[in-house]
């Protein structure tokens, strides 16, 4: 499908396009495509394509998000809630999801591989963070935390002048679609307590040790 996609976008006739996939009717790949991306490729070929791919991590199998441009979404596939995230994101962002990969992928995973070995501590990605104007200056304020340090909640809200929004940043912190390059597990509690990860405080325990971080450092 994410084929068949591309061919329509880039102006190959549908029924060109079912053909050279090898189906042997344009109603039996229209009926697959509108099953898969819930739209016939008509549609489909004027909206955004965000290619989902997997990307393997010594903590699991991570969901990758990307347009031909930028990175979008890389969770782990088991976080809580991902679904929601996924339609949220594909309301925002006016787009459909389609299997398959871009060069933003490729890129993607080798820093992923680099952080996860000890050869990276900063990512150099094109990011696309559709959200609000909050929630983009709480995820910004977490991509400014170095690595193997950590802020707390009310430290973040601080952070972007409003000391009193400390549920608000949590909340925003919790959309975060971007695990790891926008290190929301950088985040714990007033006390040194880690809270509110939905790869799982058990990730997010890892991730700080890998940094060399621990609570209240």
């Amino acid at each position: 499908m994410g084929l068949g996609l591309g061919r329509v976008k880039n102006g190959q006739p549908v029924i060109q396009a079912a053909y050279g996939l090898g189906y042997e009717s344009l109603s039996g790949f229209n009926a697959a495509f509108r099953k898969l991306l819930g739209e016939p490729p008509t549609s489909a070929a004027h909206g955004t394509a965000i290619y989902v791919s997997r990307i393997a991590t010594p903590l699991g199998l991570m969901l990758a998000g990307a347009t031909e441009s930028h990175l979008l979404l890389l969770e782990f596939m088991d976080r809580r809630a991902i679904e929601r995230q996924l339609r949220i994101l594909k309301r925002r962002a006016q787009a459909m999801f389609v299997p398959g990969e871009t060069p933003v992928h490729e890129t993607a995973r080798e820093q992923i591989t680099q952080y996860f070995d000890g050869r990276r501590r900063t990512f150099a990605l094109p990011l696309e963070t559709p959200g609000t104007r909050f929630q983009k200056e709480v995820w910004s304020a977490l991509q400014a935390i170095p690595y193997a340090e950590t802020r707390s909640y009310a430290q973040v809200a601080a952070d972007i002048g409003q000391p009193d929004a400390v549920r608000a940043v949590a909340n925003a912190i919790g959309s975060n679609r971007l695990a790891i390059v926008i290190p929301c597990h950088r985040v714990i509690g007033s006390r040194g307590k880690l809270t509110g990860y939905g790869g799982g405080l058990w990730r997010k325990k890892r991730l700080l040790e890998r940094e060399g971080a621990g609570p209240g450092a």
